[in-house]
């Protein structure tokens, strides 16, 4: 499965993606994004079931993987790929209980190597890090450098994402620092072109 954790993370974003979330994602994918995760926390429950179980589809349409942000529920319900959790959320081992061994979870990590260290040992399948640049989603997050990607490659056997703020123009930087995925929501559903935003990015990791 690791070995599927690798290039393009796109996550939706609510106001970005509430005109016609579906398309929108089609259109990642169609770029070549690899991992879609499914981020809405605003939605009414049988919203967030609907656009998960079409883009679900999707995502095994495109031999892509598919994941639920945070809810664990929903990601067993519509047997999505799996789940990711941060620190605050449903704990790793919970999660686990509930998806199953066979089940992805990611584990948001900030900026704390220390976090994705426990993470890994807990059984989590990747790591995020970020925001390594300045974030419209998420202005206050901590930020993380690319420092602590090196340390991190250096230390950690399962893959890595990277968040925050990335664009065509720092994408390789971190890649070169060892990241192995890079998650993007502005800088893919916040372009005219979706689809050749993708390119952009996904181009990097060939």
């Amino acid at each position: 499965m690791s070995k599927r954790l690798h290039g393009l993370y796109v996550i939706t974003d609510p106001e970005l993606c509430k005109t016609d979330i579906v398309s929108q994602v089609e259109q990642a994918l169609s770029g070549g994004a690899q991992i879609v995760q499914y981020r809405n926390k605003t939605a009414s429950a049988q919203q967030q079931q609907q656009e998960a179980t079409q883009l679900n589809q999707l995502c095994k349409k495109y031999n892509c993987l598919f994941i639920i942000n945070d809810d664990v529920e929903l990601a067993k319900k519509i047997d999505a790929d799996g789940v990711h959790i941060g620190q605050s959320d449903t704990t790793l081992h919970q999660a686990r209980t509930i998806l199953g061994k066979e089940k992805i979870i990611g584990v948001s990590c900030n900026n704390q190597l220390e976090w994705a260290l426990a993470a890994q040992q807990q059984g989590a399948d990747y790591v995020a890090f970020g925001r390594f640049f300045a974030s419209q989603t998420k202005p206050d997050a901590p930020q993380a450098n690319i420092d602590l990607l090196t340390k991190a490659r250096q230390q950690l056997d399962i893959p890595i994402v990277a968040i925050g703020g990335i664009t065509p123009d720092n994408a390789n930087e971190l890649l070169q620092a060892g990241a192995d995925m890079l998650a993007l929501i502005h800088a893919i559903f916040a372009q005219a072109d979706i689809s050749r935003a993708a390119q952009q990015i996904q181009q990097n990791f060939n």
